[in-house]
């Protein structure tokens, strides 16, 4: 057999004495996408900072086309014919393609003018990807800035590529259009690394998986011979039958698949109408530069319903959250919860009101991480805690111990800094406030289960369908498609600050519908 691309041997990694890496061993061919799987904090990223020289391996060792290999710093692993695309974009957003291109190339600062032209005409050919040079990355969508990222590594000509979570932000059609790259990359005899938690991916790209969990190899193989059952399980250590169907969706598993499934309640219009958990009658929203950050939008959420809200990030699905919590102002139009109007409300009235808000950034705008456990279960009840004029903490700890027990938050205490806990459970945290409120009428989730394991998700995405069986509307704005699918009736696209559709999650062509409204091809 001949020499792996890449072999990694028994590698170890530790951070404060939390393990990361545990005896990993793990073998990638030359000519193959080599798929790298695992829930949230199985040390995937890791793995490829370790491959990349971000990190130092702890223990074991790696050998690249044969040879020893032990980058110090990714410099090295450039030179060495290595190169990741990152989960965050690392272009220089105010700086043309080109000269993004040009930086960094080994020990010289800028790759000469003509050399790099040259370069992109031969990746155009042999992969397809093409890019005007003079744009600033900037004025570029989201799909193109993901194209500049892998042409970036190569115009250096790597023997390897690493890609990390790469299609998170990215439309359906352009995420085919990375896992095509990805293909014509293996095809062109280089060996590429391709890290997701999404089967779909796998199964269109990848040759053979490698599947983590905790920090250690839990199975693998070439992708002939491991069905999607048996990838599942060995993600989740549990049967595949027992997965909620907007977790198993996620995943890329198919409904037949499943014990159970869980229907999505489905309103009438002259229902919707009768009565509103949320109404939103032509709203819109002006940026400070004067730009229209949501444009004449309107919705109607009833009770018990649950109704998603997809698009490519940065099409204002941001400002809509925004606006809804109260953060930013109202330029025309109106927002009513519940009957009530709160347009021009604070976000107190909004609360009092019955209108949840789970944010999209949990530690900016949904909790305070300085602050305890308990103090941040009962904001916005702080009333309910007062004697004789003060908060009386032993009530506040004992509420927030029952919480904790409930959600099944791993805290060690309610008197525990909140940045003490993982993401899952500060996310947890954050939800159980939302639910507590009396009456809840509507409750919005953005982007709910993002960053999250799959215990998290799970337990998440089980609350929200429990919020909305006791007669809370739901709006969930998320970038997964899929778990917008399984878990709402109906899904509209943000686009261009305009909300498109709706788009029946039923519809045997929902997802490509969606696609379509989401690049702009139906608006």
């Amino acid at each position: 057999m001949s020499p792996a691309a890449l072999e990694i041997t028994s590698i170890g990694k530790t951070f404060g004495g939390v393990t990361a890496l545990d005896a990993v061993t793990l073998r990638v061919q030359a000519g193959t996408v080599h798929c790298v799987l695992g829930e949230n904090g199985a040390g995937k990223t890791t793995l490829c900072d370790l491959v990349y020289g971000n990190y130092r391996p702890d223990t074991g060792s790696m050998t690249l086309y044969g040879e020893p290999y032990a980058p110090a710093r990714p410099a090295e692993a450039l030179a060495a014919g290595v190169a990741m695309v990152h989960q965050h974009f690392s272009l220089v957003p105010t700086m043309t393609v080109a000269e993004n291109l040009m930086l960094g190339d080994g020990l010289r600062l800028r790759l000469p003018r003509r050399r790099l032209e040259a370069r992109l005409a031969a990746i155009a050919e042999s992969y397809d990807l093409r890019v005007e040079p003079d744009t600033v990355v900037a004025d570029l969508p989201v799909g193109i800035r993901q194209q500049v990222e892998i042409i970036k590594c190569l115009v250096r000509d790597p023997r390897l590529l690493l890609l990390d979570e790469p299609t998170g932000v990215l439309a359906p059609a352009e995420i085919d259009a990375l896992l095509t790259t990805c293909r014509r990359i293996a095809a062109a005899g280089k060996a590429v690394v391709l890290v997701t938690h999404k089967l779909g991916e796998v199964a269109a790209a990848g040759d053979a998986a490698t599947v983590l969990r905790n920090g250690r190899v839990a199975g693998g193989g070439p992708l002939s011979k491991l069905p999607t059952r048996e990838l599942v399980s060995l993600m989740v250590a549990r049967s595949p039958a027992t997965l909620d169907p907007l977790l198993a969706a996620s995943l890329g598993l198919a409904p037949a698949d499943l014990e159970t499934t869980v229907p999505s309640i489905r309103l009438s219009p002259q229902d919707r109408r009768k009565k509103a958990a949320l109404r939103l009658s032509g709203v819109t929203v002006v940026r400070g530069d004067g730009t229209t950050a949501l444009d004449g939008v309107s919705l109607t959420v009833a009770p018990g319903e649950i109704v998603g809200i997809a698009g490519v990030e940065g099409n204002g699905q941001s400002e809509l959250a925004a606006v809804l919590g109260g953060a930013l102002p109202v330029a025309a139009g109106t927002i009513e919860v519940g009957g009530a109007d709160l347009t021009q409300a604070p976000p107190r009235r909004r609360t009092e009101a019955g209108l949840g808000v789970i944010p999209e950034d949990r530690l900016l705008d949904g909790c305070l991480p300085g602050m305890t456990v308990a103090d941040n279960l009962c904001l916005g009840r702080l009333s309910e805690f007062r004697r004789f004029g003060l908060l009386n903490r032993r009530a506040m700890d004992r509420a927030a111990t029952a919480v904790l027990t409930d959600y099944a938050v791993r805290a060690a205490g309610p008197r525990a800094p909140l940045r003490s806990l993982s993401g899952g459970n500060q996310q947890r945290v954050v939800l159980a406030r939302e639910l507590a409120l009396d009456p809840l009428v509507c409750l919005l989730a953005a982007q709910p289960t993002r960053g999250l394991d799959i215990g998290a998700v799970d337990a998440i995405v089980g609350r929200l369908r429990a919020a909305a069986a006791h007669g809370a509307g739901i709006l969930v704005i998320s970038s997964e498609l899929s778990e917008l699918l399984a878990l709402s009736a109906r899904v509209y696209v943000c686009y261009r600050g305009r909300l498109l559709g709706p788009v029946d999650s039923d519809s045997p062509t929902a997802r490509d519908d969606l696609g379509r409204l989401m690049s702009g091809t139906d608006s």
